[in-house]
């Protein structure tokens, strides 16, 4: 809801509308950018913000601990870790005297919306608080605490939650705050133990957080190409152990120098025993005999910087939730905001508390199915899919498997690697011969095609750049009768194309040739990996995410090294004609303006935004930010920019400009597009094994759309598609520009 100039009292007085916000529980990564862009957002609708510190506890005790935030109070805690507000388990809000002081403090400063950032036991609280509360005003006007009139003007609490849960454990939600930030803190360490591991031909046993919840050790254990995994919602079936160094003695047979098991702290057995690192230590050692050592990752799961995706999606969580409670009605429902497919979503919070809370109830009386379902479809798709990974069904194909060959096209995407080795070892399990095109449509045009076995892609998970190596370079006409006669010798009955814009391409120009090439009549479909973000089908491409940590990883630095001067960056970011990367770097690091294509560049902008940052630069300013995607203006280049601000800033500023450039495809990949690759890839093996088993030869384009996996078809692909600029017709986060506005001052 956009409120003209000043968000008012609805009771008459024409006071400002007040927000408190705090941050209850465990910290979790990201609980910063929450805050900030609540009180941002509340700010430049002319509502007031007040934060509370060291959660409920300072709600109660009131004075200092309850403060007035202006803009700049929040103007540098974006990429900082923990929470500048403080947590606290506060003992005293759980009685009722604790919650009437707490009442009687927030009426005092007329304060009557609240933000709580926290997990399901704070939420809990929150709507218990809710629902008592025209009792407790009742009772302080009573006791003379408080005056008739601010009762009256206050008769309702409104509320909304933010999860704020490393745990990832709220149903209702795709992910909470922090999560994905302690799953890059994981992986970290499983990336780390692994080299250390080889080295000494070792076993890890590493156990991370999650008592009721098994997401961060199902994913960690995926996205670091683990051995075994155990989690609370679906324990192992008896006999376990047996099978699990089964599957670690047939790996080192294979030649794998690691092996690595992840458990989660919550992890049992079918009977409700617990499973202690310790002991599956103990398992490995006995019936192996080998060195076994246990990793307990503990609070650092918790700390550090929070990653990209923390902070935009904190960011749009928190702009979110003070829009909701500007507009909010005492009529309107207590919600819990959350994220379901790249979307912003309301939560009936008593809901989404009992359902999370049933997860648990259904792990005590093991009815672990119910728990598995509480959980969702991709947290089960995901279980499978690890369990098909270490335990397969088969590690060698049959001499009459049918033949699938992997081709990489386009431009280098991280996670590439992650991609080809899931289609490998998932095809393989499935029934089929796996086979590697070196080069691209080159090498399929040349003959390099190699079978590849399930030893090929040892160690691939990690890995960036794209070992089967990749080219941009689309099918010319004269190469179709090469690439036709290669399908034929090689005896290649699917294909599966993992790439960008060009990849999809080429696989379209082969599915419209069809009719002149036969042997082009085989299942093929299209997997988006382009760190462009500008794939039809898709709303997110394997690279993307690990390009965004780059590039924010680089904007903080940039902004460190301008701490001490007053200094304004331009920073260029890839993209072309995309600008996912710009848009969502500059949210993520903090940026006050970002340029796109999308919405073009106007001297008339320019000058606006010079005015604007002379006259703040001259009040106080000492840091200004724009990032430009790289394609935004033809003319107004980044090196324009910097010169016309250098000119017009005069001795007010010093100005710099960044071009990031190719290290945004390089780099290990993180861990989503790890995940986001063995996922799509999963989907379009089972697609070709379908296509294949029915003797059809349909074409399709994989991708993510809202939070479900599915398929397109090839024959209608450019009818999805801006050719000219090379992007989707509907892009979901060009939404995020109004977020970027409200948090980055331009109505300020």
């Amino acid at each position: 809801m956009a409120l003209d100039h000043h968000a008012t009292d609805r009771s008459g007085h024409g006071a400002p509308l007040r927000i408190g916000i705090l941050t209850s529980g465990g910290d979790a990564q990201g609980m910063n950018a929450a805050v900030r862009a609540v009180v941002r957002t509340a700010i430049s609708r002319g509502a007031e913000v007040y934060a509370i510190y060291e959660g409920y506890q300072g709600m109660i005790d009131g004075g200092d601990r309850i403060r007035r935030f202006g803009w700049e109070d929040v103007g540098s805690i974006l990429n900082k870790g923990g929470t500048t507000i403080g947590t606290f388990r506060s003992k005293e809000f759980r009685e009722r005297s604790g919650r009437l002081r707490a009442a009687r403090n927030l009426l005092l400063l007329g304060i009557d919306r609240i933000v709580v950032i926290g997990g399901d036991g704070s939420l809990s609280g929150l709507d218990l608080f809710r629902a008592e509360w025209p009792g407790l005003l009742a009772e302080l006007v009573e006791n003379g605490e408080i005056a008739p009139q601010i009762a009256e003007a206050h008769p309702t609490l409104m509320i909304a939650g933010l999860v704020g849960s490393i745990d990832n454990d709220l149903v209702g939600t795709d992910m909470t705050i922090g999560a994905d930030s302690a799953l890059h803190r994981i992986v970290d360490a499983i990336d780390a133990l692994a080299s250390t591991a080889a080295s000494h031909q070792r076993s890890f046993v590493v156990e991370v957080m999650g008592r009721h919840c098994g997401y961060l050790a199902l994913m960690s254990a995926i996205a670091g190409g683990c051995d075994y995994v155990l989690i609370p919602e679906h324990p192992p079936a008896d006999g376990w152990e047996d099978r699990m160094c089964a599957e670690l003695r047939r790996g080192r047979a294979a030649g794998r120098r690691d092996s690595i098991v992840i458990v989660a702290e919550g992890a049992r057995d079918r009977a409700g025993n617990p499973i202690t690192s310790e002991y599956v230590r103990q398992v490995i050692e006995r019936e192996l005999d080998e060195d076994t050592r246990v990793t307990i990752l503990g609070h650092v799961q918790r700390g550090g910087v929070p990653s990209a995706f923390d902070r935009w999606a904190s960011t749009w969580l928190g702009y979110t939730a003070a829009e909701e409670l500007l507009a909010a009605t005492p009529d309107s429902e207590a919600n819990v905001i959350g994220i379901r497919g790249n979307r912003m979503s309301a939560i009936p919070l008593v809901e989404a508390v009992r359902q999370t809370r049933e997860v648990a109830a259904c792990i005590e009386r093991a009815d672990y199915e119910e728990a598995m379902a509480l959980r969702g479809s991709s947290f089960t798709e995901m279980t499978k899919i690890f369990r098909e990974l270490a335990e397969p069904s088969r590690v060698d194909a049959s001499d009459c498997a049918k033949r699938i060959a992997i081709v990489h096209a386009g431009g280098l995407a991280p996670g590439m690697n992650t991609a080809a080795r899931a289609a490998v070892r998932l095809g393989i399990s499935r029934g089929h011969t796996m086979l590697g095109v070196r080069n691209g449509f080159h090498g399929l045009r040349d003959g390099e095609i190699e079978e590849m076995d399930w030893g090929t892609v040892e160690g691939w998970t990690a890995d960036g750049g794209a070992e089967l190596g990749v080219r941009r370079s689309v099918p010319k006409l004269d190469w179709l009768y090469s690439i036709s006669r290669s399908l034929e010798e090689h005896r290649v009955d699917a294909l599966l194309v993992i790439g960008g814009w060009n990849a999809y391409e080429s696989a379209h120009l082969l599915y419209s040739e069809r009719e002149r090439y036969p042997s082009f009549t085989i299942p093929t479909v299209c997997v988006p990996a382009s760190i462009d973000n500008n794939l039809p089908g898709s709303e997110l491409s394997i690279g993307c995410d690990t390009a965004l940590n780059v590039l924010v990883e680089a904007i903080d630095r940039l902004k460190l090294s301008g701490s001490a001067t007053k200094r304004a960056f331009v920073v260029e970011t890839m993209g072309r004609y995309c600008g996912y990367l710009a848009l969502m770097s500059g949210l993520a690091g903090g940026a006050e303006r970002v340029y796109l294509h999308e919405d073009g560049v106007q001297i008339t902008d320019l000058v606006r935004d010079i005015a604007w940052l002379r006259e703040s630069f001259a009040a106080g300013r000492r840091l200004f930010l724009a990032v430009r995607n790289e394609n935004a203006s033809e003319n107004y280049t980044t090196d324009f920019m910097a010169r016309l601000l250098r000119e017009e800033g005069g001795d007010l500023f010093d100005v710099r400009q960044a071009v990031i450039g190719h290290i945004q495809q390089g780099g290990s990949p993180t861990p989503f597009d790890r995940l986001f690759a063995t996922r799509l890839t999963s989907h379009a093996i089972n697609l070709l094994g379908d296509e294949l088993a029915a003797g059809t030869s349909k074409g399709y384009y994989v991708g993510l759309m809202g939070s479900k996996v599915g398929a397109s078809p090839i024959a209608h692909m450019m009818e999805h598609m801006d050719k000219e600029f090379r992007r989707p017709l509907d892009q979901w986060w060009l939404a995020l520009r109004d977020v970027s506005k409200a948090v980055a001052g331009e109505a300020h």
